[in-house]
């Protein structure tokens, strides 16, 4: 692949570019597409298609500051590239761009998404085995069942505060801190820090200017708290990082809680805002769910076909010569993964509207030895809390008509940057939950020393009368319209 000249003119923040500005135009040098700016954040699967009529299953893209990739299309394309660590590494170290000047490591906002970390999905082989195998432990210590208690504890909280209001923004108010309490809570931090942290990771997400002040603010949390728990482990999974055999560094700890913090919440957060959407939009879904030819956990699967949280994985390099998809890849080069793009192959999917909703075959968590492990935790807080607001509020409808939704897209993902809806109003339940969360601290403590973790978690109280199901009330809604 061709590297770009490195003295590309850029545009000086705050500034709006004129007509036809090419810094800002939907191609970059010789007529390569870049997937940043206005055209891509318009209409991303739109332009996947228009990728993949142009060139195939393996298309040549643009990132931020024209920075040269490859975007994999096909969905057995991805499924090869995410499998062949040896022709195409997770090591971002082999890529060409960092010695000829394509990037400037210091301010460049692809530097979170695609710079090396002593993490293990920077890694492979026996490295990556080695701290893959500590991240796995730490994440598989919590069953089922004690996950499920605590989501169930935040989502009734969460819920407590809109309940009454008869409206509420799901997204600001539900789906991006769900996620954000459970995983804080389950790395054992205290529950104040979520706020902040969904800023941040929304932020870095979003390949801003301001995405490595972000980065850098979610690792000096991590930091102390790596400090927090080895003056006091617990059952969480930093502690469990500290203490497994694979011998991790304070550091690789704190980058793989980095790693777990940020993974889990943008693709939870994403993808509790897409099924919602689509119970709010799509009477044949709602219809679905409510008569029960689609379970919840189904109705998840169908969205991460159809709209991937994270539509496209960072990165792999190339370790030598090689075609892929009928193009040439040379030494070096980086490839992206179009999870959301291989999703709706028509190699796989020749009719879209198909339901699909039984088969977990997508691309949605990536696939080979780096897929995402910890998916089934994602799919729990999802699947609960999107039970429990139903069950709560099972007459929830869209407040604004459909065509007002709105969506905030970067290279890396689509997010919904609001769901308004009605219902009526209802008392909160708070003989479902024994205590609110804990308040934040003063504002001149950072990180809790050691003596101020918290020590246990109260047990949840179960509801003194059973609940009618929500699908079976939300037939009966149904059946009045």
């Amino acid at each position: 692949m061709t590297v770009p000249n490195a003295d590309r003119t850029t545009t000086e923040q705050g500034l709006t570019p004129p007509p036809g500005c090419p810094a800002h135009s939907a191609t970059g040098a010789d007529g390569v597409t870049r997937l940043h700016g206005a055209a891509a954040a318009t209409d991303p699967m739109g332009l996947y298609e228009k990728l993949r009529a142009a060139h195939g299953p393996v298309a040549p893209v643009l990132l931020d500051g024209d920075v040269r990739a490859w975007l994999v299309l096909g969905y057995l394309e991805n499924r090869d590239v995410a499998s062949r660590s040896t022709q195409f590494s997770r090591d971002p170290r082999t890529w060409h761009g960092w010695k000829s000047g394509e990037i400037d490591a210091t301010t460049s906002p692809l530097v979170p998404m695609i710079g090396w970390r002593p993490d293990c999905v920077c890694a492979d082989g026996e490295e990556h085995q080695r701290l893959r195998g500590a991240v796995t432990a730490g994440l598989n210590q919590f069953d089922q069942r004690g996950i499920r208690r605590r989501i169930t504890r935040f989502a009734h909280q969460l819920v407590d505060e809109f309940c009454e209001m008869g409206n509420a923004e799901l997204v600001g108010q539900f789906t991006e801190h769900l996620p954000m309490l459970v995983l804080t809570h389950l790395l054992g931090m205290p529950d104040e820090y979520g706020p902040k942290l969904v800023h941040a990771a929304r932020d870095l997400f979003k390949g801003t200017e301001t995405s490595l002040a972000s980065n850098a603010y979610v690792l000096e949390t991590l930091e102390q708290l790596v400090v927090a728990k080895r003056a006091l482990p617990g059952q969480d999974i930093a502690s469990v990082l500290m203490a497994h055999p694979a011998g991790l560094t304070d550091e690789e700890v704190q980058h793989h809680l980095r790693l777990i913090l940020l993974a889990g919440y943008e693709t939870t957060a994403n993808l509790m805002s897409n099924v919602l959407r689509m119970v709010v939009t799509d009477l044949r879904f709602r219809g679905s769910l409510a008569g029960g030819q689609m379970t919840l956990p189904e109705a998840v699967e169908q969205v991460l076909w159809d709209e991937p949280p994270l539509m496209v994985c960072p990165g792999r390099w190339a370790t030598g010569d090689t075609s892929l998809g009928g193009q040439e890849i040379k030494a070096g080069d980086m490839l992206l993964l179009g999870l959301a793009a291989g999703n709706v192959d028509q190699a796989v999917r020749p009719d879209p509207s198909t339901r699909v909703h039984h088969n977990r075959a997508h691309l949605s968590f990536s696939a080979g030895a780096h897929e995402c492990p910890g998916q089934d935790i994602g799919r729990v807080i999802a699947d609960t809390g999107i039970d429990i607001l139903l069950t709560r509020i099972p007459d929830i409808s869209l407040a604004v008509s459909e065509e007002e939704l709105t969506w905030r897209s970067s290279t890396w993902s689509r997010h919904l940057t609001a769901l308004p809806v009605k219902f009526a109003s209802r008392s909160p339940e708070a003989h479902d939950v024994l205590t609110p969360l804990p308040a934040a601290p003063p504002p001149s403590i950072g990180m809790p020393t050691a003596s101020q973790w918290p020590q246990s978690e109260p047990e949840l109280l179960r509801p003194t009368e059973p609940r009618t199901s929500w699908r079976a009330r939300l037939r009966r809604l149904l059946r009045r319209r």
